[in-house]
């Protein structure tokens, strides 16, 4: 069985609430899922499936979550390995970090950007919100609150496509649940 962390896109934001069992109840009733656990309540859900085919396993979720929910929640899956490997990445240095007012935020994207798309995101970077994109992952550290911030992440989407944002924080928890 592979382990998978599924990050959906606009959970318990704006009209959209769901409690954690809820949405543990959801996912199972998709069917095909075990062990399926949910991390802090923002959309982040852990399960093993014995199923491998990311496209049609996001394609299953999206349409059973829709027909459980009412709404579109657009979801992104990453691998144990792929979690694990994100957690243990440290983009920026420990002084910037520690220095900064604001937490290292991790957005994650259905696929890896091509170079120009990279391009176009790093451009947006500066010395107040540096941007480092690896992988399906772009590490942003903001300086201050994500409020103060002047990042333009509508332009960041428009370029990629949509994704979703969690803290650092929030993926060396998820990986530190994981097996093994």
């Amino acid at each position: 069985m592979a382990v998978y962390a599924a990050f959906l896109r606009g959970m318990n934001v704006g009209g959209r609430r769901i409690s954690n069992a809820d949405l543990t109840e959801a996912f199972e009733a998709i069917g095909g899922f075990e062990s399926v656990s949910t991390f802090r309540a923002s959309g982040n859900v852990m399960f093993e499936t014995g199923r491998r085919a990311e496209g049609e396993l996001v394609a299953e979720i999206e349409e059973g979550l829709e027909e459980a929910l009412g709404y579109e929640v657009p979801t992104f899956l990453r691998t144990a390995a792929e979690l694990r490997a994100i957690a243990d990445f440290q983009p920026f240095d420990e002084g910037d970090v520690a220095a900064s007012d604001g937490k290292l935020q991790v957005s994650v994207l259905s696929k890896r950007p091509t170079e120009k798309q990279r391009q176009a995101i790093l451009a947006m970077a500066t010395d107040a919100d540096p941007l480092v994109v690896v992988e399906r992952e772009i590490y942003w550290l903001p300086s201050g609150g994500l409020l103060e911030s002047d990042l333009d992440l509508d332009s960041i989407d428009e370029i990629t496509g949509p994704s979703t944002r969690r803290t650092m924080g929030t993926m060396e928890g998820m990986a530190a649940k994981l097996p093994g």
